[in-house]
């Protein structure tokens, strides 16, 4: 039985090294893999032999493609489009698996179609266009990063040096046009633009390269974005530097055409590197590594041995990177089984008389099989990390950001859409959390050209003769801000003064050209002026702008340079003094209820003092003259009678306070009714405008009339548009009645200016919006910042307060509007006061009556039991005695009508017949002791 099983396991590896035998046989001796490149060129000098070492390496190395050769078969472009598709299409007649290439992206737009056509995979390590996408071409993949996040990374060290305009200097293109519409994009989310864009036609003299960055410099900006071919880019500095535009100030942005230039040049010529110093240049970063330092030597060795001029650069590793990639791809689909065959395409054919020899363009019949190998490469190379993304782009793309200076460049940080700028590697930072956050952006210091470590401001105002064309308001009213003359330059006011003040300050010239908008009889509508900026009709706009929320989103403003909220002007009038004027001051509510509470008090205090003060004693006329005469003399404190009891006291004490309180308020009212100026609308304040229905007035062609209607929801039907002064004040004289209007509703510095002249109107109530006046320009204007800064200069120097004085004045009316509006006091101010005050009196009350109630019961139970009283007191009793002379009783008050006596009792007689009562009830205890002793 053991035996048996040996045998079985013996067929069955007979049986597996048979089949792995037989294919292995089956596997082609050699695969051919094309390869498109320009010899002779920056990027193709270090391609060619990075791909022929990565051949030898890939052919020497057991574990890929074992018994396969890999068979390179390499195609010149010669830097030439229309050639570069004709060798295109000549390495496709060679049955090539896949194609390595090609370098330009032009080409790779062409190859890619007929790679489409024939299902040749394209791994491309130098066609950066991120136009060259997998939807539509889907055979082509990029073995390198595309210039979609070269631009990115561009933005965002414009965004972190706070620029907000470039210039894009590009080869036009298919590559050139394709990064730049991605750096515009990338540039709108960081809320900056490129201004300019100078295009550079491929193969260019000298001359039309001086013509088209001449143009560049003559605009505002000094930021300037290259994104050329490598080749013949240096030029473009070399004739920068003759138009004197690698000075101070300037900042050039190079993408990574140039560190591919440098590395390749290695020390470079000391008057081409004099040309480009201080600028910033990316690279495609890759991270260092010991497999990288190796093949850098070794790469270095051949090209000495091959007596190749030009050194190694990242499109080199890259390229490297990318027959590794197809080599492991090859395997893979080597090892499922499959084969390699090709197969005619009935759709190519060699036409009569034709030469070109279409019919040998092959299918690769699984190119779908070996391009899903390609896109499932996980490895890392040269280049760090290989693996591709749902979109076929390297899943890190990274760049070094490098500053020229000197004779070669220093690295100042990196940029990756992991974590954004930094000046820690990438590779550290993918083992954290990322974090794009502004504040995490870093990049070390820039020696920027002109050899200054100063941020340079990124522009300058436009060199092209065109002065700034600024929109001045003509208007009829409020000349005080700004004022129109004759000609269009002859444009005077206080915001004129204050622009030209500040325009005065700036570091640079500004050559300014005043265009005035309106014909001097109407206001003009300002939104309009406003949207005359945004459609490039005017550059700027001076006068009295209110910075709201509609304009800034079409326009930039500046720092404002005078608080300009909004408030209400109503006319008002002397209050007509009459005999009577005496009893404004209260309501009749007011003055009913006073008189009540006199007369309660009055009693209150009668009540409390009665059984106790004589001058609260006497005949029924006497005592109702004295509550009278006691309640209405404590108004004038003049009251003679003198309060004896403690609950008294306590009345009183809280009354005079009262009366103090009505006094004080009664004294205010009618002064201020007597002697300040009443409104004539009942206007006084903005919740009052808004509830009321009456007709308002607002300038004509502000902003007023969309905030009144838009924010406090006030029919357009209740709104009267004034334009001048005099329409301001007749409308206000001749109020609602009349056809005019209840209101004005304007910004504090036009309503100073009109109460300055016009002193039978106020402001009321409070200024209800906080605006601001400020200079408009284009959105995203430096000039708008510099200026901002130079106004608060002006503040800060004083000048802004004098130009202020000069033109507008303090109203010379009254100022003093706090008796405005004076109203007559009602019981709502007095309410809280009055309940307090009548509280306490029925407390006092039913502390009395209660003391009244026990003395009542103690008087009572002192009554002796077998005589009457003789005292005043003991009336009852002895009426009772002489009606039942035969049974005699205890004298006893127990009727309402007895109380009330014993009450109207002097409580000093009380106490003298409760202590005779008590000295009987002693002697009649020690009689009876006696006789019963005797007995």
């Amino acid at each position: 039985m053991g035996a048996g099983r040996l045998l079985v396991l013996w067929l069955a590896l007979c049986a597996a090294a048979a089949a792995a035998a037989q294919r292995a046989n089956r596997r082609p001796r050699a695969v051919s893999v094309g390869a498109l490149f320009t010899y002779e060129s920056t990027i193709g000098r270090a391609a060619r032999l990075a791909i022929e070492l990565a051949v030898d390496d890939v052919n020497a190395d057991p574990t890929v493609l074992a018994g396969t050769t890999l068979n390179l078969i390499s195609q010149d472009t010669n830097c030439s489009g229309f050639l570069g598709t004709i060798e295109s299409l000549l390495l496709m007649e060679k049955n090539v698996v896949a194609v390595i290439g090609p370098q330009s992206s032009g080409i790779g737009h062409v190859i890619s179609h007929v790679v489409n056509e024939l299902h040749v995979p394209l791994l491309s390590f130098a066609a950066t266009d991120p136009t060259l996408s997998a939807s539509e071409y889907p055979y082509f993949l990029r073995s390198t990063i595309s210039d979609y996040f070269q631009m990115h990374a561009v933005a965002s060290i414009i965004d972190y040096f706070q620029w907000k305009e470039v210039t894009a200097i590009f080869v036009d293109d298919d590559y050139g046009r394709g990064g730049v519409s991605v750096l515009g994009d990338a540039l709108g989310a960081k809320r900056a633009r490129i201004s300019h864009k100078a295009a550079i036609p491929p193969n260019s003299d000298t001359d039309l390269i001086n013509d088209v960055l001449f143009r560049a410099n003559m605009m505002e900006s000094r930021v300037f974005v290259v994104h050329v071919n490598p080749d013949a880019g240096m030029r473009i500095f070399a004739i920068a530097n003759k138009l004197q535009m690698m000075g101070t100030g300037y900042v050039w942005i190079v993408t990574d055409w140039l560190a591919a230039v440098l590395d390749s040049s290695g020390p470079g010529d000391p008057k081409a590197m004099s040309y480009i110093q201080g600028l910033i240049v990316l690279r495609q970063h890759t991270p260092d590594s010991d497999s990288k330092r190796k093949f850098v030597a070794k790469w270095n060795n051949a090209a000495n041995n091959r007596s190749i001029a030009s050194g190694m650069n990242s499109y080199g590793f890259y390229a490297y990177d990318s027959v590794w990639v197809v080599a492991r791809a090859i395997n893979e689909y080597l090892n499922s089984g499959q084969q390699i065959t090709f197969s005619a395409d009935p759709r190519l054919h060699n036409s009569n008389g034709s030469s070109l020899r279409l019919s040998k363009l092959k299918i690769f019949d699984c190119g779908d099989q070996l391009l899903q190998q390609l896109l499932l490469t996980n490895m890392t190379g040269l280049t760090g990390l290989v693996q591709f993304n749902a979109d076929r782009n390297l899943v890190r793309p990274a760049y070094d950001i490098l500053n020229v200076g000197g004779t070669g460049s220093r690295l100042i940080g990196y940029w990756s859409n992991y974590s954004g700028l930094s000046v820690s590697a990438p590779e550290i930072l993918y083992r954290k959390p990322p974090n794009t956050s502004t504040s995490a952006q870093q990049l070390h210091s820039v020696v920027w050209p002109g050899d200054t470590t100063t941020k340079p401001r990124g522009w300058v105002f436009p060199n092209n003769g065109q002065p700034l064309r600024v929109g001045v308001p003509n208007k009829p009213s409020f000349r005080e801000l700004v004022s129109v003359g004759k000609g269009p330059d002859n444009v005077t006011g206080y915001s004129v003064d204050i622009f030209n003040a500040a325009i005065k300050l700036l570091p640079y010239p500004v050559p300014c050209q005043f265009i005035t908008i309106g014909d001097g009889s109407k206001n003009p509508n300002y939104d309009d002026i406003i949207s005359r900026i945004a459609t490039n009709a005017l550059d700027a706009a001076l006068g009295d702008f209110a910075i709201v929320r509609n304009r800034t989103k079409i326009a930039e403003f500046t720092q404002p340079y005078i608080e300009a909220g909004l408030v209400i002007v109503a006319p008002v009038r002397k209050a007509n003094s009459n005999a009577w004027a005496f009893f404004k001051p209260f309501t009749l509510e007011m003055w009913c209820v006073t008189g009540t509470l006199f007369i309660f008090v009055g009693v209150v205090v009668w009540i409390l003092e009665h059984r106790t003060n004589e001058e609260f004693r006497g005949s029924p006329r006497r005592q109702i003259l004295t509550i009278f005469w006691f309640s209405f003399s404590t108004m004038f404190f003049a009251h003679r009678e003198n309060t004896v009891s403690a609950l008294g006291r306590f009345v009183l004490i809280i009354w005079l306070f009262v009366v103090l309180i009505i006094n004080s308020s009664y004294t205010a009212s009618l002064t201020s009714i007597l002697t300040v100026q009443q409104l004539a609308t009942g206007i006084t304040g903005l919740d009052n405008l808004v509830a009321s229905a009456l007709p308002i007035g607002y300038p004509a062609g502000k902003f007023v009339r969309n905030y009144l209607i838009d924010e406090l929801n006030i029919p357009e039907s209740r709104l009267v548009p004034l334009s001048t002064v005099e329409e301001y004040a007749n409308a206000l004289n001749r109020g609602p009645k009349d056809g005019g209007v209840a209101a004005v509703v304007d910004e504090m510095p036009c309503v100073e200016i009109f109460l300055s002249t016009h002193c039978n109107f106020r402001i009321v109530g409070q200024e209800f919006t906080k605006e601001g006046w400020g200079f408009a320009f284009q959105r995203d204007s430096p000039l708008a910042a510099d200026l901002s800064t130079a106004i608060l200069q002006l503040s800060e120097s004083g000048q802004l307060q004098r130009i202020h004085d000069e033109w507008l004045t303090d109203p010379t009316c009254g100022d003093d509007d706090s008796g405005l509006g004076a109203v007559r006091l009602g019981l709502g101010s007095f309410w809280g006061l009055f309940l307090l005050c009548a509280l306490i009196c029925v407390f006092a009350l039913m502390v009395y009556f209660a003391r009244i109630c026990w003395q009542y019961s103690r008087y009572s139970s002192s009554e002796p039991p077998s005589e009457p009283s003789d005292s005043a007191a003991a009336v009852t009793a002895a009426t009772i005695a002489q009606i039942r002379p035969e049974k005699p009783k205890p004298t006893r008050l127990g009727s309402f009508k007895e109380l009330i006596q014993f009450a109207d009792t002097k409580e000093e007689e009380i106490k003298k017949v409760m202590k005779r009562r008590l000295s009987e009830k002693d002697t009649r205890a020690t009689g009876s002791a006696h006789s019963v002793s005797s007995a």
